[in-house]
């Protein structure tokens, strides 16, 4: 543990710690411990100093940094291992297929306080403010076949749904195949991109943005009526830190069914949430439109569309608007 660590370790203990003790206790002058103490306000702390009674800390950081991120995480896999934490890049997505091309370990996590050019589906922008929504992406090898791929997707989007559930009390809707609603408004989406050699899967890149302390103002005027955020729904300012242990808690979970044959239980719940079966919808696809009834969501992860001739139509992907 470096001397940093040890002294965020000593002020999280709580009350007031006198800078005579923290010499002794780590060995170091009071001015190593006046740069240490600048450096953690730097990184977010919030750390009260008085001449006559020492150092407290008031909050904790909730900068997407490592200590934080690693402290009180019960995961086994996820964030175990390597965690890249940047204040800006192009896209988590991109940061992590380049490690994941170089071999970096299933459970690999990146994440960025913004993006300069965040990605959707078909190439979108995902509007990524500095330090008010999380930009996260992990890096999943899984033994399946490229054809199951799809089933990723869902089995995170009832992970991030969790997630927020547990977070707050808001009701959390999922709708196929990424989008992660609440009150009908986009709060987080999902984007997954594999590599296959042969007829396997290589790596999987599983991106997730979440707005989380976005005020509605601050959201581009198209996005205003389509996007949302924790803080706009709940009126209070949510930790990000807490929220990607959250995620990363849940996503591993939902991934040990995943890899243990249990799909079947996350369809279930994805079910539960779903946002658009036994609705009225029109898909946009690369190269048609079609409208009916979404009927189902299949094993594949394929949407089950009806259409007006009582037609079954198996739907990969595309873009889903509800109507009326």
């Amino acid at each position: 543990m470096t001397t940093r660590s040890q002294l965020l370790a000593r002020l999280k203990a709580g009350g007031w710690v006198s800078g005579q003790v923290l010499t002794y206790q780590l060995a170091i002058s009071r001015t190593a411990i006046w740069k240490h103490i600048c450096k953690l306000r730097e990184e977010g702390y919030i750390i009260e100093a008085s001449r006559k009674k020492g150092y407290c800390l008031q909050k904790a950081s909730d900068l997407l940094i490592e200590p934080e991120i690693r402290e009180g995480l019960h995961t086994a896999v996820l964030g175990r291992k390597e965690i890249v934490c940047l204040k800006e890049t192009e896209s988590t997505n991109a940061y992590a297929k380049q490690m994941a091309v170089d071999g970096m370990p299933e459970g690999t996590l990146i994440v960025a306080e913004s993006q300069s050019q965040g990605r959707g589906r078909r190439g979108r922008e995902w509007f990524s403010p500095p330090r008010e929504g999380l930009y996260l992406t992990v890096i999943l090898r899984p033994q399946i076949r490229p054809m199951e791929a799809p089933r990723l997707t869902l089995m995170t989007s009832v992970a991030v749904a969790e997630a927020l559930e547990d977070l707050t009390t808001l009701p959390v809707r999922i709708k196929w195949p990424n989008d992660v609603l609440i009150r009908g408004k986009k709060v987080a989406g999902i984007l997954t991109e594999i590599h296959t050699e042969m007829d396997a899967v290589n790596y999987v890149i599983m991106g997730i943005g979440i707005n989380v302390n976005t005020a509605r103002e601050s959201f581009p005027e198209p996005l205003r009526d389509k996007a949302t955020s924790l803080f706009v729904e709940t009126g209070e300012t949510q930790s990000r830190v807490r929220l990607l242990k959250l995620c990363l808690e849940r996503l591993e979970a939902r991934y040990e069914l995943f890899n243990g044959g249990r799909f079947d239980r996350i369809m279930d719940c994805w079910k539960q949430r779903s946002d658009i079966i036994g609705r009225e919808i029109e898909v946009d696809m690369m190269n048609r439109r079609c409208r009916g009834v979404a009927v189902d969501v299949d094993a594949d992860g394929v949407l089950i569309l009806k259409d007006a001739n009582g037609n079954l139509q198996r739907i990969f992907s595309g873009d889903i608007t509800v109507e009326g």
